[in-house]
């Protein structure tokens, strides 16, 4: 995922390589590394025409970074509004975009938070409902709902209660 360029572990780290590679003339690995940090080629382009101060701002270094990572992870069905509940959160606090960014939180290790609370708080759910859906024997079941969910991603970006 990160295997170029490594893992950065913030926005300013992010900007500093790139500022390095712009240096060095080498529009190439500017655009590999932009690439490898989910950040649009349209902004690479900005940066290397001088519209743009930096590569990214750490929204932008925290929406690519999480977009490289939805890729590989192929989120599917609640996982996808789990992010987009990240994504919420990123826009609304910078220091959830910067712990996004951090090196060692991943969107896995979020969504592996998010599934251990649904397993730990899963609830039988009703026999009518199992028989309206055609279904016979038990099922649990334990999603957080959405202000839930915001708590258990605050807790693993951030640190504190999850």
């Amino acid at each position: 995922m990160f295997d170029k360029f490594g893992e950065f572990d913030s926005c300013e780290e992010l900007n500093r390589a790139a500022a390095a590679q712009f240096k060095e003339g080498d529009d190439e690995a500017l655009i590999a590394l932009a690439e490898e940090n989910g950040i649009d080629r349209e902004d690479v382009q900005d940066y290397i025409d001088g519209i743009a101060g930096e590569l990214a701002t750490p929204l932008m270094a925290a929406y690519g970074k999480l977009d490289v990572e939805a890729r590989e992870l192929k989120s599917y069905g609640i996982m996808e509004d789990w992010l987009v509940y990240i994504r919420i959160r990123c826009s609304e606090e910078t220091s959830m975009a910067a712990a996004v960014r951090r090196r060692g939180k991943s969107l896995k290790g979020c969504m592996a938070a998010l599934v251990a609370w649904s397993l730990k708080n899963a609830r039988e759910v009703d026999k009518e409902i199992l028989a309206k859906a055609g279904i016979s024997g038990r099922v649990s079941l334990g999603i957080p709902d959405m202000g839930q969910a915001r708590k258990i991603i605050a807790g693993y970006y951030l640190g504190g209660e999850t």
